[in-house]
């Protein structure tokens, strides 16, 4: 048999031949008893010395894989074969305790090419970002650590962009925060997982919204958490179903995802109320309220704290681009120690050429300028797709009233989840993408309905998306 052998590009050559040999035994494509060619053939087809192709011989013998025969040449050997057997390869992760716990976990999907009409929710129009401005920044914070010595920063970040982060909360949401409150995290995920490893135990009980943001409970499921859905109505979370074992309450209150309410303030009180009674902490996300396109402010609950139970969670993803990976924590000073450390633990810090970018980004006024043009550019397409669904769906939904954030949910009207699945499909199949509501849901079957984003899909193209979407409603 022709024994092929690729040298293209390789440098320790006898290695590579041993390296390819051994493979091919390993692999059965040489089978016990077979014979390797003369090593003076093979040097010859190589165009490589005797001397290299014998000493990759020699390596495979001592190794057992080959046996040298006098009259008969080197042959694959027969003993390696009936010792080694075919391989039996068992899952390693058939050994660990929480095998069932990452079964239960969905990886998001990786499209292979964008939609045309991309109504996912939760991402910000990538095209509009001010690339050319943050490109020059970049560039600059990397020319100054060409010129200084660069080591591992705080893991609590960039003190610069700490300081920016205060400012722009305490402005924007009337957050009081230090620099030293500031904890600069990869993403709301990574500040989730913080604070859970921070505050809570396995075993411990954690409520939080039903429906909800699946990969948060799917971080605090993972950490051996007992979570517990909670229902959400006009008003916000209800309270009263709040389970008293609950040491901590994850919650949306400023833009509930996905349902998109706003918690009113008599919720809010109670909710603070009830985590003080109970000796429990809140985890508020306020991941897109800068977006906001009528009525009041709602006020955070940390701004409504006075004792110290709110840790407040932010992101860069919603407002700039999920690529860059920024989200931060603001701890309550009773935490501020324990919660560095547990970012440390994660992974020191946060990539610092990015946390530098990003502070120079806000104290420039670039930050604040990209925030009012997309903020009309999103109220512009808020309305467009209201405006749609209250006139073109009538009949099949009911638009569940938001003023503010990158999303709009509607129920159904009459039809089952399995309906609204289907549509769904159907849907995709005609090159729009939308999300169930169920799919959120926290204990099955959820509620049915639709959730549309407007921040991935151009203006241009709302109208002619919403119009294929109402044409899978009645096939």
């Amino acid at each position: 048999m022709e024994l092929h052998i690729s040298l293209v590009g390789r440098k320790d050559l006898g290695s590579e031949i041993y390296r390819q040999l051994r493979q091919a035994i390993l692999a059965g494509q040489l089978r016990p008893g077979d014979p390797l060619p003369p090593s003076r053939e093979l040097a010859r087809r190589l165009t490589v010395s005797r001397s290299t192709v014998t000493g990759a011989y020699d390596r495979l013998a001592g190794e057992g894989f080959v046996t040298a025969h006098v009259g008969a040449g080197t042959i694959v050997s027969e003993h390696l074969v009936r010792t080694r057997g075919k391989p039996k390869h068992k899952r390693i992760g058939d050994t660990l305790r929480g095998r069932r716990v990452w079964d239960a976990i969905r990886l998001p999907p990786v499209l292979a090419e964008l939609p045309r009409f991309d109504f996912r929710s939760g991402i910000p129009d990538a095209t509009l970002f001010p690339h050319d401005l943050w490109r020059r920044l970049m560039a600059r914070q990397l020319r100054a650590e060409a010129k200084d010595m660069i080591a591992y920063d705080a893991p609590a970040g960039n003190r610069g962009l700490r300081e920016a982060i205060a400012r722009h909360i305490g402005v924007s949401r009337g957050v009081e925060a230090s620099v030293d409150d500031v904890i600069v995290t990869n993403g709301t995920q990574q500040a989730m997982d913080v604070v859970a490893r921070a505050l809570l135990s396995p075993g411990d009980h954690i409520a939080v919204e039903d429906p909800g943001y699946g990969p948060v409970r799917s971080a605090f499921t993972a950490l051996g958490l007992r979570v517990r859905g909670v229902p959400v109505d006009g008003d916000g979370l209800d309270v009263e179903a709040i389970p008293k074992r609950a040491r901590a309450i994850y919650v949306t209150p400023s833009h509930q995802y996905p349902l998109g309410v706003s918690m009113t303030l008599p919720r809010r009180l109670a909710l603070l109320a009830w985590a003080d009674r109970h000796n429990a902490a809140l985890i508020e996300d306020d991941y897109d309220s800068e977006f906001r396109f009528g009525g009041r402010p709602i006020e955070p609950l940390r701004m409504l704290d006075k004792t110290g139970r709110v840790i407040y969670v932010g992101s860069f993803s919603k407002t700039l681009l999920p690529t860059l990976r920024l989200g931060f924590i603001v701890a309550p000073p009773s935490l501020r120690d324990t919660l560095h450390k547990a970012k440390f633990v994660a992974d020191w810090h946060t990539p610092t050429t990015v946390q530098a970018a990003a502070a120079n980004f806000i104290d420039n006024g670039g930050f604040a300028r990209h925030i009012r043009k997309m903020r009309e550019v999103y109220r512009t397409r808020h309305r467009m797709i209201v405006d749609a669904l209250r006139r073109d769906f009538a009949t099949d939904l009911n638009v569940i009233p938001s003023t503010v954030g990158l999303h709009i949910a509607a129920m159904a009207r009459t039809a089952s989840t399995d309906k609204i699945g289907a549509i769904v499909r159907r849907a995709s199949d005609a090159g729009v993408v939308v999300q169930e509501l169920s799919r959120f849901a926290v204990n099955a079957p959820g509620l049915p309905g639709l959730v549309l984003g407007y921040g991935a899909i151009p203006t241009a193209r709302i109208e002619a998306g919403l119009q294929r979407l109402r044409s899978c409603f009645h096939r």
